[in-house]
């Protein structure tokens, strides 16, 4: 092979490359440039939720509400955010749930009660209590000095005939230990006991044959309130205690009940025919 045929064969060859080359890069497609996305990510409302599950007349406390972030347009009208209230957690400890709560949950007004506010005593009566009102004097209630959340003794004072035609009075404890709900319509007295409305009545917490015992004697003569000191009860006070009917009034036919039923360990009276 002389000289020419090698020079000849070396262009071709390197035609052959630049020409590969070329239509490898006009077949080779320009990528455009993607475009920068930005993401805008929602402020977030803080709202007042429930921390944990709550049942349905349960106190809040310090510890069962916080604030959790809460998308902005999903937020309503009646959630309570930080920047409409920002005290909150401090002004809801008090409050209880009218409804059950659940963890997560949001909390609207409609599902909670204050003190003060209707229906607030219903929700605080625990289960199988029932509040009564009696009336009281400042003759009849330590002159002003028994105040919500005491516990008393209930007597009833009234006149009683003998066997010969002669009248005289008596005085028989009918409860004792009986939580004291309000005064009138104070329910949390504050300051001293100058700073609460002079009683007119009283609401107590009883069982409902308590109720129904208390509202028949208290027909037939005149109800007192004795304070019962907190040291009775121990170490542990008077709190846990519940109401107790006196010996004398545990017998149905005393309280005028008619027949007494005990089933399942629980006493209920009823009326006798």
């Amino acid at each position: 092979m002389n000289r020419l045929r090698l020079i000849l064969l070396a262009a071709a060859l390197m035609a052959a490359i630049a020409a590969a080359y070329l239509a490898a890069g006009l077949m080779k497609k320009t990528e455009a440039p993607k475009p920068t996305v930005v993401i805008k990510q929602n402020e977030g409302v803080d709202v007042l939720v429930a921390a944990k599950d709550i049942v349905q007349g349960e106190v809040f406390g310090p510890y069962a509400l916080e604030w959790r972030p809460w998308p902005r347009e999903a937020v309503t009208g009646e959630m309570i955010t930080k920047d409409a209230m920002p005290d909150a957690l401090d002004q809801m400890q008090q409050a209880r749930a009218k409804l059950p709560l659940f963890k997560g949950e949001p909390i609207i007004p409609a599902k909670i009660v204050q003190p003060g506010d209707r229906g607030f005593m219903s929700a605080i009566l625990p289960e199988g209590m029932r509040a009564i009102a009696v009336p009281i004097s400042e003759a009849t209630a330590v002159s002003g000095f028994i105040l919500p959340n005491d516990r008393v003794d209930v007597l009833v004072s009234r006149q009683v005939t003998g066997p010969n035609g002669e009248k005289y009075s008596i005085a028989e404890t009918v409860l004792t230990n009986v939580k004291v709900l309000a005064i009138n319509q104070v329910m949390h007295a504050e300051g001293d006991a100058a700073t609460v409305p002079e009683g007119r009545t009283a609401v107590l917490e009883v069982d409902p044959t308590q109720s129904e015992i208390l509202t028949k004697v208290n027909a037939s003569g005149t109800l007192s309130l004795v304070l019962r000191s907190l040291a009775e009860g121990g170490a542990s006070g008077l709190q846990d205690d519940q109401p107790a009917l006196s010996d004398a009034y545990r017998n149905p036919r005393r309280a005028g009940l008619g027949a007494l039923i005990i089933r399942y360990g629980v006493e209920r009276a009823v009326q006798g025919r």
